[in-house]
Formats: structure tokens, C-alpha cells, sequence
């Protein structure tokens, strides 16, 4: 019962969150940004675009939390403290990654993303198994340093505007480092980018930073794997983009663009590799993170306009996708008491509306028609022919095919074959409502995207994209 009260009560907070910034969103898409305390606070459309985001999932999350965690109370492999420990753990990263989403001091930046990553660590060591506490000891420890290096760069780039004269916080705000970054000493600007694209990078997966990332999404409940991976890393990559804006109107293209083609192949390298091998599905799950995260890595790296519009429309199309992957997962998680992907065989037949939307759902991810994920895709490609030699996209599109089919081989064996028993874990109407609808409103979007971009959202990634032009 305190699962379900916890679970709906964070349910309508998210609910407000998301009410929140699409209000922000709509308010603020043709006004200047929204400012004050010194540059402290600082909303613009590429900052409504990724609350957005972040808040959406959230909700997804928070309502496929009252189904999990309601099953995990029942059958006693969760006490009513952890269940306490959890919805407090949970408002509080998704509070935080909001926060971080709301500044334009890249020192406070800083600050909200290393404590969310405190937040989160309680959410991956939540079930206290040592698989569970090494993954989320090793999360901190290797996110943390990550997060230390992006401090880093920070200073750099700080040092590198002491010839503007600014007010200390000044020197630490991102619209005016952006205006100013003709005159930045290039060399700090540039350790100050290198720096920050391997901090955050950290956070957001990217190779071979990426090792924390298998661990903490396979062991951590899955909605708060669903968390990690559809909102925290695209928390880290929003600050990425913001330290990129800055570099590449104080450099120019070309040095940004070899540091995030580099980290974006490697990234889809390590990914695509390790999704060859079968195992916990969670951890598959991982993989396809890393290898996504890489894609959007790779659409900033190739730039234009269409590599900007990639990028923004995968980031909220994998976001959906990986939300409906963690959370239907979860729900196989429960029914079978396993993650191992060769033990899990016959969904479509057992469970036909779990099974349906994790087919559906890795389709999507993987870049299929109709789903959003084809259309970004597709851009990205696109846009690698018309702003890079053709070998990049060329060797994308190689890339995405060994994804796809070693991906699929996963999939398709755990929901073809013979049924195996799938008791309920859900007691009642309401859990069973609670674990059925963030599936089906995450597909339904995911389909939407992919057949039609609505006007408002379009402007809404234009006008992202002009904030960084």
C-alpha cells in the first residue's frame, strides 16, 4: 500500500514537472531567455527542449515505479524502507537532473550533475545484493572522477576568458562565454572542450568511458534504469552541448568535429560489440545506450543543419524508446525472476501486451520504420553525406546494420517460442493499469514522431538549434 501512495504521489509530481516546462516551453519559444540571479538561472528553448525530455520520461518512470515497486513490496524481496528509500532517491535525481537543465553557470552545472549522480548511486544499490552494491560503488567512484575532469574544464574555461573582464560569475555563464568566444584564449578553450566532452562524456556513456553504465542500468531497478539511461544521459550531453556551442564559435568546426566523431564511433564500436553477445537483456539494453549516445555524438560531430536537427530528434526519440525497453523489461523481470535473455522465451504468446511492446519497442530503437527513431536517423545520415567525407556515413549505416541484427536476434528469441507460465506480480487493477500505460503512451509517441513531426515541436527544435548558431 505504501508503494502504491509513495509511487502515485511521485506519479502527479512528475505530472507537475511536465505540466511545468511544456507551460515554460510555450512562454518562453518566441521571447528572450529567461535570466536572473546573475546568470544562475538561464532558460532558453534548447534548455525547454531537454526539460521536456527529461520530464516526460520522468513521468513514464514514476508511473511504471507504482507497478514495480508495488510487486517488489508484495512478494517481500523489497522492505517498506527500501520502498521509502526509493521514491525519496527518485524525486530527488529527478529533481536535480531538472535543476541542472535550468542554470547558465557551468559551475553550478557542475554542482546539480555530480549530486545527481549521488542521488541516483541509492537507486542503483537499492535491492543491497553484492552485484547490486558493486555496481552502484563502481558508478560513483568512475562517475565522480568523470564529473571531476569536467570541473576541469570548467576552470579552463574560465581561465580562458580572463582577458574579458567579467564579474566572477560572469566569467562562469554560458550566454555570455557564448558571446564572448571570439575572444577566448584558444588554447585554454580548446583543453577546456577536450575536458568536458571526456567529464560529461562520462555521465553520458561514451567510450571508453562507458564502463559504469552495463553495471548500474542491469542492476538498478528498472524504472530507475529507464531513468538512467532516457534522462541522465542525455543530462550530460545537454552539458556537452553547451561547452560545444562555445568551441565552435570561439575555434571554428574542425576541432570540435574530430573530438566528437572519435568519441561518437568509438562509442558505437564498444556498443554494437558487446550487443553481439547474449546475456542479462538489461545489460543489452546498456550497450544500446552507449551505442545511441555515440549517434548523437557522431550528428553533432558532422554539425549543419541537419546534423543539429538529428541530433535534438534522436536525443527525445531514444529517450521514449529506452523508457519503454527498461520499463517493459521490467515487468519480465518480475514475472520471471531472471534477466538473463536465453532464459525468457515465448512473451507474445505468455504475456502478449509486455511482449508486444518490447518487440515494438526494439524496433523502434533500432532505427525501423514507422518509429521517430528512422526519421532521426535518417537525418543523421543525411547529413554526414552533405557536411563530411562519405566514409563516416558509410560506416554509420555499416554500424546500424550489425546493431540491428544482433539486437533483433536477441529480441525475437525471447518473444517467439514456446510460452512459458507468467504469473501476475501485480495485485490489483491500479498496478496493473500503472505498468500497462507507460507502454502504451511511449509507443503511441514513438509512432507519432515517426509519421509526422508536429509543427510546435519543430519550432521547438529550431529555435534549439538557433541558440547555438
Amino acid at each position: 500500500a505504501r508503494a502504491r501512495q509513495a509511487g502515485w504521489a511521485g506519479a502527479a509530481g512528475a505530472g507537475v514537472a511536465l505540466g511545468s516546462a511544456v507551460y515554460l516551453l510555450v512562454a518562453q519559444l518566441h521571447r528572450a531567455p529567461l535570466r536572473g540571479w546573475g546568470g544562475f538561472l538561464y532558460v532558453d528553448s534548447l534548455s525547454c527542449f531537454f526539460l521536456l525530455t527529461v520530464a516526460g520520461v520522468t513521468l513514464l518512470a514514476a508511473v511504471g515505479s507504482v507497478a514495480y515497486l508495488s510487486a517488489e513490496e508484495d512478494s517481500g524481496r523489497l522492505s517498506r524502507f527500501q520502498v521509502r528509500l526509493y521514491f525519496i532517491f527518485f524525486g530527488l535525481f529527478a529533481s536535480l537532473m531538472l535543476a541542472s537543465l535550468e542554470t547558465g553557470n557551468l559551475g553550478l552545472l557542475f554542482v546539480l550533475i555530480e549530486a545527481s549522480t549521488l542521488a541516483s548511486a541509492a537507486l542503483v544499490g537499492l535491492e543491497a545484493k553484492s552485484s547490486s552494491l558493486e555496481a552502484a560503488w563502481k558508478y560513483v567512484i568512475i562517475s565522480s572522477f568523470g564529473v571531476t575532469i569536467a570541473l576541469a574544464g570548467t576552470l579552463f574555461l574560465f581561465y580562458s576568458a580572463s582577458g574579458l573582464h567579467l564579474a566572477p560569475n560572469l566569467g562562469l555563464t554560458w550566454p555570455y562565454l557564448f558571446a564572448h568566444a571570439h575572444a577566448l584564449a584558444p588554447q585554454s578553450l580548446r583543453l577546456a572542450f577536450l575536458l568536458a566532452v571526456v567529464g560529461y562524456g562520462t555521465k553520458v556513456g561514451l567510450a571508453p568511458m562507458h564502463t559504469w553504465l552495463p553495471d548500474a542500468h542491469a542492476e538498478a531497478p528498472s524504472p530507475a534504469s529507464a531513468m538512467l539511461s532516457a534522462a541522465l544521459l542525455n543530462t550530460g550531453m545537454y552539458a556537452i552541448i553547451r561547452f560545444l556551442a562555445i568551441a565552435r564559435a570561439g575555434l571554428g568546426g574542425s576541432f570540435p568535429r574530430g573530438v566528437l566523431l572519435a568519441f561518437g564511433f568509438a562509442s558505437i564500436v564498444i556498443g554494437v560489440l558487446f550487443m553481439v553477445r547474449r546475456g542479462n537483456f538489461k545489460r543489452l539494453f546498456a550497450y544500446s545506450s552507449v551505442e545511441h549516445m555515440g549517434i548523437i555524438a557522431v550528428a553533432l560531430g558532422f554539425g549543419g543543419v541537419l546534423g543539429l536537427y538529428g541530433a535534438l530528434l534522436q536525443i527525445l526519440n531514444h529517450a521514449i524508446a529506452k523508457a519503454v525497453l527498461f520499463l517493459s523489461s521490467g515487468d519480465v523481470a518480475l514475472r520471471y525472476k531472471t534477466r538473463e535473455a536465453a532464459e525468457v522465451r515465448g512473451l507474445l504468446t505468455a504475456v502478449p501486451i509486455t511482449g508486444g511492446a518490447l518487440l515494438l519497442a526494439s524496433f523502434a530503437v533500432l532505427g525501423s520504420p514507422p518509429f521517430g527513431l528512422f526519421l532521426s536517423e535518417l537525418t543523421i545520415v543525411r547529413a554526414g553525406f552533405a557536411e563530411t567525407n562519405p566514409v563516416f556515413p558509410l560506416l554509420l549505416l555499416a554500424l546500424l546494420g550489425v546493431a540491428f541484427v544482433a539486437f533483433a536476434r536477441t529480441i525475437t528469441g525471447m518473444v517467439t517460442g514456446e510460452a512459458q507460465p507468467s504469473p501476475s506480480p501485480y495485485r490489483g487493477r491500479a498496478a496493473r493499469l500503472a505498468a500497462a500505460a507507460p507502454l502504451a503512451v511511449g509507443l503511441a509517441a514513438l509512432l507519432v514522431l515517426g509519421l509526422w513531426i508536429p509543427a510546435g515541436l519543430d519550432t521547438v527544435i529550431r529555435h534549439s538549434m538557433a541558440v547555438l548558431s
